[in-house]
């Protein structure tokens, strides 16, 4: 089914907050690389600064991405598209390639409640120590929250 059926239907509200999941094309791990993750960060940062939305938190594994949102400006169908597309463009011409970067489509959560915000930041924080990437919260290179560790 294509992400535009997937997404029918849906909407986005402005002040909500979202869990957004983006895939790597065929789960290549393209984030292993520090400078790739870099360039994916930028791209999180960059979708703030524009306004179009404010991020709790975030993690760059190495084959995918969790981004916790609150949207403010644009649609959350146009947030992943513009972060998608700029990402892949800027990695494809430092790797000097083409091709795809991101799967199609995203996985999208609203979240409804701060005992769900809490548990959706700690998932996301909390993946890297999942994946055997680092041992405890704050270690991961590439991974950030609006709030602080020892909370």
């Amino acid at each position: 089914m294509s992400s535009s059926r997937l997404r029918a239907g849906r909407c986005s509200i402005p002040g909500q907050t979202y869990v957004l999941t983006m895939v790597c094309h065929n789960r290549r791990r393209w984030f292993d690389d520090p400078d790739v993750s870099a360039i994916a960060m930028f791209g999180l940062k960059e979708m703030d600064d524009r306004g179009y939305a404010r991020s709790l938190a975030w993690v760059v594994m190495p084959d995918h991405l969790h981004w916790l949102l609150e949207l403010k400006t644009k649609p959350l169908a146009d947030i992943a598209r513009r972060f998608k597309s700029s990402t892949a463009l800027t990695i494809n011409r430092a790797q000097g390639r083409g091709g795809a970067l991101w799967q199609a489509g995203y996985h999208d959560h609203a979240v409804r409640s701060n005992v769900s915000l809490r548990r959706h930041a700690m998932y996301i924080l909390g993946n890297p120590i999942r994946a055997g990437l680092s041992e405890q919260i704050g270690d991961y290179p590439y991974a950030w929250t609006l709030w602080p560790h020892d909370r």
